[in-house]
């Protein structure tokens, strides 16, 4: 099994892509990971659908199609998405081979506030359910306060947190299991 990573986060230490690191660590044997970059993604352009799209837009759509499950790990902007996630989503979604229709995914995320990014994570089911894609509904993974949650090296280091975060994988790779079998 193949899970693919992304990020909502384009900081190079960004906690979102560290809590994905995470979260690869805890997939149960036998699954890969990997992690998408978002960062050469051009903003969306009508324009350049279809056999127009820029390359790095096709290298993404082949990354997720090739995958058997995302996961997601987001920061929360203005109590929303962050653009760059929400630009990669539009560019994948478009036209008749876009390849997140049945697609199982889990959402998480990583916040310096108390809220662990709740808001985002409602705006982004939302979106992910429009595109017709299984979305992880239980184990919920919200950090808040999450400077104290990782070391200096990037770890995940709060036991609670890498917890609910090993159990989210499980339940991911069992949603998989599910649609694929």
């Amino acid at each position: 099994m193949h899970v693919l990573g992304l990020s909502g986060s384009l900081r190079s230490r960004s906690y979102n892509t560290q809590l994905l690191h995470a979260a690869a660590e805890m997939l149960p044997a036998g699954t890969r990971f990997t992690v998408a970059d978002l960062s050469q993604i051009p903003l969306y352009n009508g324009d350049y659908e279809d056999e127009k799209r820029p390359e790095s837009v096709r290298a993404l759509r082949a990354s997720i199609a090739a995958a058997d499950a995302l996961l997601i790990a987001s920061p929360e902007y203005n109590y929303s998405v962050p653009g760059v996630l929400k630009n990669a989503i539009d560019w994948v979604s478009r036209g008749m081979d876009q390849p997140l229709r049945g697609k199982p995914v889990a959402i998480m995320g990583a916040t310096q506030g108390l809220w662990g990014t709740a808001r985002m994570q409602v705006h982004l089911r939302q979106l992910l359910t429009a595109l017709d894609m299984f979305v992880l509904n239980k184990p919920e993974v919200l950090v808040a306060q999450v400077r104290n949650k990782f070391d200096e090296q990037g770890r995940l280091v709060d036991e609670q947190t890498r917890t609910i975060v090993r159990q989210q994988m499980e339940a991911l790779v069992a949603l998989t299991h599910l649609v694929h079998d």
